[in-house]
């Protein structure tokens, strides 16, 4: 998972600037590294490095990065990659036809084997990114003009992915046809942006126009927007997007993440009402969605848990001890409001169990008197090779258990997981959503690039 964004403008130099308030608010999809891009009158400047977006950029870097056009990038790291320097995006490169520079949200699933095809062929890569191929394979069509090199390249590729291009004339994005991984056109004065999510948008006070469609791949210019190529396949939206990855004031797909959390919420408690005296939510992503079972079976809700807001979220930290370190600066529990309670506590999701089985812990030693786990979304029992950092089913807590193990394990006096359908039902169609996470069917098979 990344957080990509892309500002075309006829007239303004400073779109370095929104891209920095745009990855900000961004922030949430990747806290490993962050870039910017820009073009400035046919040269490529950039700046990027590991960290957070306001840890890395200063206000003399932004105001060195000058141009009409500009892409960046924040971006997880899993641990095999976490300290590299190299795999820091976008990627710029020089080839015949002038600058490109890249910047992807997605995983290719077989970019080892065009990797191995390209070194065969003499190419030498700097990175391990994807986005590395993905700029070979350009470089290899460029015969034709960028635009059908581009299409060459992105008919090569399989998996998921978000792409935001930037040459010296133009700003493109492209999607893949199964929509997997999500993407958005908005309006900022006479100009364009691209970004993941619609809160970018709000942040820097765009106009929301649509999402990219599964498969098109757009050119913004002096021209506007253009549609020059679209190869869609059957649609496959995540469905973490709307459980855990998106933020809730994010529109994806046409559909509000709050909404769809609330709904979430109130389907749990259809499914599995239980005898609690307060819901309280996991932060910050099981929160709305204890709202939404508070509402529907009249429990009241309450603060529990307290957030460290300086701590990232642990789910993405690239090691195992890193993670149960930051869950136990993370968060810290409202004694008053839970002691002697019976507590249904709403989570998100059950990846690795580090953070609820230590709330659950939390909770006990703060005096309650019952903890109810309930979760909005079945559970995880499959690796995710498309952009997930889900590496191997050993880190899986619900791979090969059954839910009473799984109770037993985390301390739980009880544990639900919404049905697969129930999830479907709540965010508003029983079509279109890729389950492999919780099935193992994916809409693209293929092998994790480790």
């Amino acid at each position: 998972m990344s957080g990509i964004i892309g500002i075309y403008s006829p007239n303004r130099t400073d779109t370095s600037q929104i891209a920095y308030y745009g990855l900000y608010a961004l922030q949430h999809r990747g806290q490993a590294s962050t870039g910017i891009a820009v073009n400035n009158n046919g040269f490529v400047d950039y700046h990027k490095e590991q960290g957070l977006v306001n840890e890395v950029f200063s206000k003399d870097i932004i105001d060195r990065l000058m141009g009409n056009i500009a892409i960046g990038h924040v971006r997880y790291a899993s641990s095999q990659q976490s300290k590299e320097k190299s795999n820091v995006e976008p990627l710029v490169v020089g080839y015949r036809k002038g600058a490109l520079a890249l910047s992807l949200d997605g995983s290719i699933v077989n970019a080892k084997a065009l990797r191995d095809e390209l070194e065969d062929k003499g190419v030498i890569f700097q990175s391990t990114l994807d986005a590395e191929v993905i700029a070979n394979l350009i470089a290899r069509y460029h015969r034709d003009g960028l635009e059908e090199a581009i299409i060459e390249a992105i008919d090569a590729i399989k998996g998921s992915y978000s792409i935001v291009m930037m040459n010296a004339n133009s700003l493109i994005a492209a999607r893949d046809p199964h929509a997997l991984r999500p993407m958005v056109l908005g309006r900022i004065n006479n100009g364009y942006i691209i970004a993941s999510e619609t809160c970018a948008f709000d942040t820097i006070g765009a106009e929301f126009i649509r999402d990219i469609n599964a498969g098109e791949m757009i050119v913004i210019d002096e021209n506007g927007v253009s549609t020059v190529h679209e190869k869609k396949g059957k649609v496959s939206h995540c469905l973490f997007e709307f459980i855990y990855f998106a933020r809730p004031d994010s529109q994806v797909d046409y559909r509000s993440i709050y909404t769809a959390r609330i709904e979430i919420g109130r389907q749990l408690a259809r499914e599995s009402p239980v005898d609690g005296d307060i819901v309280i939510g996991a932060p910050d992503s099981g929160v709305v969605s204890a709202v939404g079972y508070a509402e529907q079976s009249k429990i009241p809700y309450r603060d529990g848990l307290i957030k460290n807001r300086y701590v990232g979220r642990t789910f993405i930290e690239p090691t195992q001890g890193l993670r149960e370190q930051g869950v136990k600066i993370k968060l810290n529990v409202l004694k008053d409001n839970v002691n002697g309670k019976k507590v249904v506590l709403v989570d998100d999701s059950i990846v690795r169990g580090t953070t609820v089985k230590r709330i659950i812990d939390l909770l006990r030693n703060a005096g309650a008197k019952e903890v109810h786990v309930r979760v909005s979304s079945p559970p995880v029992r499959h690796s995710c090779y498309l952009g997930v950092d889900m590496p191997t089913n050993q880190h899986l807590m619900a791979a090969g258990k059954t839910v009473e193990e799984i109770r037993k394990e985390l301390g739980a006096d009880s544990l639900y997981y919404i049905s697969l359908d129930g999830l479907r039902k709540a965010i508003g169609g029983d079509e279109g959503f890729c389950v492999g996470c919780f099935t193992g069917q994916y809409p693209v098979q293929g092998e994790m690039n480790l």
